[in-house]
Protein backbone atom coordinates (compact mmCIF):
# COMPACT_ATOMS: atom_id res chain seq x y z
CA UNK A 1 0.00 0.00 0.00
CA UNK A 2 1.10 3.67 -0.66
CA UNK A 3 1.64 5.88 2.13
CA UNK A 4 2.88 9.01 0.16
CA UNK A 5 2.27 9.94 -3.55
CA UNK A 6 2.99 12.84 -5.46
CA UNK A 7 1.34 13.79 -8.67
CA UNK A 8 3.45 16.51 -11.04
CA UNK A 9 4.21 18.73 -7.36
CA UNK A 10 5.51 22.03 -8.21
CA UNK A 11 6.67 24.06 -5.80
CA UNK A 12 8.02 27.45 -5.53
CA UNK A 13 8.73 29.43 -2.65
CA UNK A 14 10.48 33.50 -2.42
CA UNK A 15 10.07 33.39 -6.48
CA UNK A 16 12.32 30.29 -6.47
CA UNK A 17 11.55 27.03 -8.09
CA UNK A 18 12.46 24.58 -5.56
CA UNK A 19 10.52 21.10 -6.71
CA UNK A 20 9.05 20.57 -10.74
CA UNK A 21 6.99 18.33 -11.65
CA UNK A 22 8.17 15.43 -8.89
CA UNK A 23 6.16 12.66 -8.89
CA UNK A 24 6.71 9.05 -6.94
CA UNK A 25 4.86 6.36 -5.00
CA UNK A 26 6.03 5.12 -1.41
CA UNK A 27 5.09 1.86 0.44
CA UNK A 28 4.30 1.06 3.56
CA UNK A 29 7.40 0.00 5.24
CA UNK A 30 9.97 1.23 2.82
CA UNK A 31 13.47 3.02 3.72
CA UNK A 32 14.30 5.37 1.43
CA UNK A 33 17.20 7.73 1.34
CA UNK A 34 17.00 11.36 -0.14
CA UNK A 35 19.78 12.64 -1.43
CA UNK A 36 21.00 15.65 -2.92
CA UNK A 37 23.19 19.08 -3.21
CA UNK A 38 22.11 21.79 -0.59
CA UNK A 39 19.05 23.27 -1.94
CA UNK A 40 18.10 20.80 -4.27
CA UNK A 41 14.61 20.22 -1.77
CA UNK A 42 15.10 18.02 0.29
CA UNK A 43 14.17 19.65 3.54
CA UNK A 44 11.36 21.35 1.58
CA UNK A 45 10.30 17.45 0.59
CA UNK A 46 9.74 16.92 4.40
CA UNK A 47 7.53 20.00 4.96
CA UNK A 48 5.28 19.27 2.12
CA UNK A 49 4.35 15.82 3.64
CA UNK A 50 4.43 17.55 7.11
CA UNK A 51 2.03 19.51 5.81
CA UNK A 52 3.74 22.74 6.55
CA UNK A 53 3.91 24.52 3.36
CA UNK A 54 1.58 23.32 0.30
CA UNK A 55 2.64 22.97 -3.24
CA UNK A 56 2.45 25.23 -5.77
CA UNK A 57 0.77 22.89 -8.27
CA UNK A 58 0.12 19.28 -8.35
CA UNK A 59 -1.37 16.94 -5.77
CA UNK A 60 -0.21 15.08 -3.40
CA UNK A 61 -1.74 12.30 -0.88
CA UNK A 62 -0.15 11.46 3.18
CA UNK A 63 -1.51 8.30 4.42
CA UNK A 64 -4.76 8.72 2.37
CA UNK A 65 -5.12 12.69 2.87
CA UNK A 66 -3.93 15.76 2.10
CA UNK A 67 -1.28 16.80 4.48
CA UNK A 68 -1.89 18.61 7.34
CA UNK A 69 -0.17 20.01 10.47
CA UNK A 70 0.18 17.67 13.67
CA UNK A 71 -0.24 14.67 12.24
CA UNK A 72 0.43 12.19 14.75
CA UNK A 73 0.74 9.43 12.46
CA UNK A 74 3.84 11.21 11.06
CA UNK A 75 7.16 11.60 13.14
CA UNK A 76 9.62 13.96 12.88
CA UNK A 77 13.09 14.41 13.70
CA UNK A 78 14.74 17.93 12.22
CA UNK A 79 18.11 18.61 11.18
CA UNK A 80 20.99 20.20 13.65
CA UNK A 81 19.03 20.01 16.25
CA UNK A 82 21.48 18.90 18.96
CA UNK A 83 20.61 19.76 22.79
CA UNK A 84 22.48 22.26 25.04
CA UNK A 85 24.79 20.30 27.23
CA UNK A 86 23.64 22.79 29.97
CA UNK A 87 19.98 22.24 29.98
CA UNK A 88 18.58 20.81 33.20
CA UNK A 89 16.70 17.66 31.37
CA UNK A 90 16.44 14.11 31.69
CA UNK A 91 16.66 11.78 28.68
CA UNK A 92 13.39 10.99 29.42
CA UNK A 93 11.79 14.60 29.67
CA UNK A 94 13.31 15.14 25.69
CA UNK A 95 11.42 12.46 25.00
CA UNK A 96 7.85 12.89 26.11
CA UNK A 97 8.22 16.55 24.44
CA UNK A 98 7.19 14.44 21.49
CA UNK A 99 3.81 14.40 23.50
CA UNK A 100 3.75 17.98 23.69
CA UNK A 101 4.28 19.11 20.62
CA UNK A 102 0.58 20.44 20.17
CA UNK A 103 0.19 21.70 23.88
CA UNK A 104 1.49 24.68 25.82
CA UNK A 105 3.45 23.41 28.76
CA UNK A 106 4.78 20.52 29.93
CA UNK A 107 2.27 17.50 29.85
CA UNK A 108 1.26 16.04 33.53
CA UNK A 109 2.99 12.92 34.38
CA UNK A 110 1.05 9.73 34.73
CA UNK A 111 0.97 6.39 34.49
CA UNK A 112 -0.19 6.40 30.64
CA UNK A 113 2.53 8.52 30.07
CA UNK A 114 5.32 7.14 31.36
CA UNK A 115 4.30 3.71 29.88
CA UNK A 116 4.75 5.87 26.42
CA UNK A 117 8.16 7.37 26.96
CA UNK A 118 9.13 3.88 28.33
CA UNK A 119 8.23 2.14 24.81
CA UNK A 120 9.92 5.17 22.74
CA UNK A 121 12.98 4.77 24.26
CA UNK A 122 13.14 1.16 24.53
CA UNK A 123 12.60 0.99 20.76
CA UNK A 124 15.83 3.07 20.35
CA UNK A 125 17.52 1.28 22.83
CA UNK A 126 17.90 3.66 24.99
CA UNK A 127 15.21 2.74 28.23
CA UNK A 128 18.88 2.55 30.17
CA UNK A 129 19.61 6.50 29.57
CA UNK A 130 16.23 7.28 30.83
CA UNK A 131 17.27 9.28 33.78
CA UNK A 132 20.69 10.72 32.31
CA UNK A 133 21.33 13.97 32.55
CA UNK A 134 21.13 15.67 28.80
CA UNK A 135 24.89 16.98 29.30
CA UNK A 136 26.34 13.46 29.70
CA UNK A 137 25.00 11.94 26.80
CA UNK A 138 27.39 11.45 23.03
CA UNK A 139 25.57 12.96 20.17
CA UNK A 140 24.98 9.51 18.72
CA UNK A 141 22.54 9.02 22.47
CA UNK A 142 21.03 12.95 21.65
CA UNK A 143 20.06 11.59 18.03
CA UNK A 144 18.58 8.17 19.69
CA UNK A 145 16.54 11.06 22.28
CA UNK A 146 15.66 12.97 19.19
CA UNK A 147 14.04 9.18 16.88
CA UNK A 148 12.27 8.41 19.52
CA UNK A 149 10.53 11.94 20.46
CA UNK A 150 9.24 11.40 16.77
CA UNK A 151 8.38 8.12 17.37
CA UNK A 152 6.30 8.65 20.64
CA UNK A 153 3.08 8.84 19.24
CA UNK A 154 3.73 5.03 17.13
CA UNK A 155 3.71 6.92 14.06
CA UNK A 156 3.36 5.34 10.42
CA UNK A 157 6.12 7.40 8.58
CA UNK A 158 9.49 8.75 10.23
CA UNK A 159 10.96 11.46 8.24
CA UNK A 160 14.68 11.96 9.66
CA UNK A 161 16.49 15.01 8.48
CA UNK A 162 20.04 15.05 8.35
CA UNK A 163 20.37 12.20 11.35
CA UNK A 164 23.80 11.21 10.47
CA UNK A 165 24.87 15.03 10.18
CA UNK A 166 28.25 15.32 12.55
CA UNK A 167 28.42 12.02 13.95
CA UNK A 168 31.28 9.64 13.59
CA UNK A 169 31.09 6.42 11.45
CA UNK A 170 30.57 4.06 14.66
CA UNK A 171 26.71 6.75 15.60
CA UNK A 172 25.90 7.00 11.99
CA UNK A 173 26.10 3.16 11.54
CA UNK A 174 23.85 3.19 14.85
CA UNK A 175 21.45 5.47 13.41
CA UNK A 176 21.36 3.38 10.45
CA UNK A 177 20.74 0.25 11.50
CA UNK A 178 18.01 1.70 13.93
CA UNK A 179 16.14 3.21 11.24
CA UNK A 180 16.33 -0.24 9.64
CA UNK A 181 15.17 -2.02 12.05
CA UNK A 182 12.02 0.21 12.46
CA UNK A 183 11.11 0.02 9.02
CA UNK A 184 11.75 -3.87 9.18
CA UNK A 185 10.33 -4.55 12.84
CA UNK A 186 7.94 -2.01 12.89
CA UNK A 187 6.68 -1.49 9.21
CA UNK A 188 7.29 2.05 9.81
CA UNK A 189 8.28 3.91 5.91
CA UNK A 190 11.13 5.60 7.05
CA UNK A 191 12.41 8.45 4.61
CA UNK A 192 16.27 9.41 5.90
CA UNK A 193 17.75 12.54 4.06
CA UNK A 194 21.52 12.46 3.86
CA UNK A 195 24.72 13.94 1.91
CA UNK A 196 26.16 10.51 1.88
CA UNK A 197 24.51 7.62 0.84
CA UNK A 198 27.41 5.33 1.56
CA UNK A 199 26.43 4.23 5.16
CA UNK A 200 23.27 3.29 3.62
CA UNK A 201 23.45 1.79 0.54
CA UNK A 202 23.49 -1.77 1.90
CA UNK A 203 20.15 -0.93 4.24
CA UNK A 204 18.02 1.21 1.87
CA UNK A 205 14.74 -0.01 -0.35
CA UNK A 206 15.39 3.22 -2.91
CA UNK A 207 16.99 6.21 -3.08
CA UNK A 208 15.25 9.59 -4.17
CA UNK A 209 17.77 11.73 -5.64
CA UNK A 210 17.03 15.48 -5.95
CA UNK A 211 18.62 18.01 -8.22
CA UNK A 212 18.06 20.99 -9.64
CA UNK A 213 14.32 21.06 -9.02
CA UNK A 214 13.63 17.16 -10.53
CA UNK A 215 13.80 14.10 -8.76
CA UNK A 216 14.64 10.42 -9.95
CA UNK A 217 13.79 7.32 -7.48
CA UNK A 218 14.77 3.91 -7.77
CA UNK A 219 16.82 1.56 -6.49
CA UNK A 220 20.35 2.70 -5.86
CA UNK A 221 21.82 0.79 -8.97
CA UNK A 222 19.13 2.52 -11.32
CA UNK A 223 19.92 6.25 -9.55
CA UNK A 224 22.95 6.50 -8.56
CA UNK A 225 24.25 5.75 -11.91
CA UNK A 226 26.52 8.30 -14.17
CA UNK A 227 23.61 8.01 -17.36
CA UNK A 228 21.17 8.79 -14.68
CA UNK A 229 22.86 11.59 -12.75
CA UNK A 230 24.39 13.41 -15.85
CA UNK A 231 20.21 13.63 -16.99
CA UNK A 232 19.21 14.87 -13.62
CA UNK A 233 21.82 17.61 -13.31
CA UNK A 234 22.02 18.58 -16.63
CA UNK A 235 25.69 18.14 -17.11
CA UNK A 236 28.00 15.16 -17.01
CA UNK A 237 28.67 13.65 -13.87
CA UNK A 238 30.56 10.38 -13.09
CA UNK A 239 29.47 7.87 -10.39
CA UNK A 240 32.97 6.10 -9.59
CA UNK A 241 32.73 2.52 -7.51
CA UNK A 242 35.54 2.14 -5.04
CA UNK A 243 36.53 0.18 -2.08
CA UNK A 244 32.82 -0.62 -1.31
CA UNK A 245 32.05 2.69 -1.52
CA UNK A 246 30.03 5.37 -3.93
CA UNK A 247 31.86 8.07 -5.36
CA UNK A 248 29.74 11.33 -7.84
CA UNK A 249 32.55 13.44 -9.02
CA UNK A 250 31.31 16.44 -11.29
CA UNK A 251 28.12 17.82 -9.33
CA UNK A 252 28.23 19.98 -7.18
CA UNK A 253 28.45 18.83 -2.99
Amino acid sequence: MDVISLNNVSVKLGGNNILNDLSLNIAQGEFIAVLGPNGAGKSTLLKLFLGLIKPSSGAISVLGQTPRRGNDSIGYAPQNRMLETDLALRARDVVGFGLDGNKWGFGWPNKTRTELINQALKAVDTLHLAEAPIGQLSGGEQQRLLMAQAMITNPKILLLDEPLSNLDIHHSQEIVSLSVKLAREKKVTVLLVSHDVNPLLSHIDRVLFLAHGHGAIGKPDEVITSQALSKLYGTRVEVVKSLNRVFIVGAET
